[in-house]
């Protein structure tokens, strides 16, 4: 059984995926080549917003949006301290003190009364100025930017959405990297859109940020790549790359409605055993994981080596909490809480989730995790 089946997804789609890498192969534009101005056109569509600009990854592109702000030195950004170490890694690498904020327990995606705790404890206790709230989509479900939306007004914060987990997710019908002020995504093979290497874009619908952006991936660019009139990053999409992911985007709808109907078996399997996730009322999860907690750590790591011997992959999203690592170190402040984080890296596993789960391998990491639960009582 695979996490993640990128094998079967390749295998039934080969023919497409060959003969698009071929193609980019045979006429040896591997760089800036036609598909990538192509799949911005359709990754733009798709998400609904003006523009979409690629670059080499989702951290990259996370740090794009930052440089294109101005953010920098005495600059506070409000990061979810439950969450992949780049949400938080860019905001020293502008010069900027990232603040951690707690989770909200059922959705994992950042909280917004801690969120609007943290900003308070800033303009209160601190002399750093509030600037961005990065809201991450964690494991697949959008953050909830209807109340984020409202403190980011209250505050005059630019809201940076981390849709790396998230891409394909929606709330309604608007999906997810059209909610911030800029939003990013991850290509990383294991993302819900995943290329074959590394991969990322940027989502906004202003002008003069879009063309910074552009600007900044490129060296600083001005008129051409000898033009340089501001000191920028080496951050390009390659076009095979590109051309992926224009194979993947046709049938990626498709991926997540058959994820959807995986999370249904495994919830109807496990709701009564531990607690599964919750996707909050006209919200839709492109399911980057299935995240499910158990009463205590004892309990989870035994789950893990009871699944391991079944040879049911697992992992654990995420075992501490950022303001725990010692990257972070000097950017710990007393007076803030993380009670849930805390909590929840104790005790969260995920399990295998691809749309190829079929219902017998479904049943059998439900009923594993049943008789693990029967053999520790």
């Amino acid at each position: 059984m695979e996490f993640r089946d990128l094998k079967q997804q390749y295998q039934l789609h080969k023919t497409e995926i060959d003969n698009a890498i071929q193609n980019v192969l045979t006429k040896v534009n591997f760089i800036q080549g036609k598909q990538v101005a192509a799949l911005e056109e359709v990754l733009a569509e798709y998400v609904g917003v003006k523009h979409c600009v690629t670059c080499a990854n989702g951290t990259d592109a996370l740090q794009l949006a930052l440089m294109t702000w101005d953010i920098g030195s005495g600059d506070a950004v409000f990061v979810p301290d439950f969450t992949f170490f780049s949400s938080g890694e860019v905001v020293p690498l502008v010069g900027a003190t990232p603040i951690f904020v707690d989770i909200d327990e059922d959705t994992y995606n950042i909280s917004p009364q801690s969120l609007e705790q943290a900003i308070q404890y800033v303009l209160e206790k601190t002399n750093l100025n509030p600037r961005v709230i990065v809201a991450v989509d964690l494991f697949g479900q959008p953050a909830d930017f209807e109340q984020i939306r409202k403190i980011a007004a209250r505050y005059g914060l630019l809201i940076l959405e981390d849709g790396a987990q998230g891409f394909g997710g929606r709330i309604g019908t608007k999906k997810a990297c059209s909610f911030g002020d800029i939003s990013t995504t991850s290509f990383f093979p294991a993302k819900p859109l995943g290329c074959y290497g590394d991969g990322g874009a940027v989502f906004t619908e202003n002008d003069a940020w879009a063309d910074l952006i552009r600007s900044y991936r490129v060296h600083g660019k001005g008129m051409d790549k000898y033009d340089n009139v501001r000191i920028g990053m080496n951050s390009r999409l390659d076009t095979i790359q590109a051309a992926v992911l224009l194979e993947k985007i046709k049938f990626f709808d498709e991926e997540i409605e058959k994820c959807n109907q995986v999370t249904e078996e495994y919830t109807k399997g496990l709701q009564d055993v531990v607690k599964v996730p919750v996707v909050k009322e006209g919200f839709v999860s492109s399911w980057a994981q299935y995240t499910v907690c158990f009463q205590n750590n004892k309990e989870r790591e035994q789950v893990i080596k009871l699944l391991k011997e079944q040879n049911i992959p697992t992992a654990v999203y995420y075992r501490k909490p950022m303001h725990m690592q010692e990257a972070f170190r000097k950017y710990q402040y007393r007076g803030l809480e993380y009670k849930v984080t805390e909590k929840v890296c104790e005790r969260c596993l995920s399990l295998p989730m691809h749309p190829y789960l079929n219902t017998a391998q479904i049943r059998k990491v439900t009923e594993h995790i049943l008789k693990s639960k029967e053999v520790m009582q």
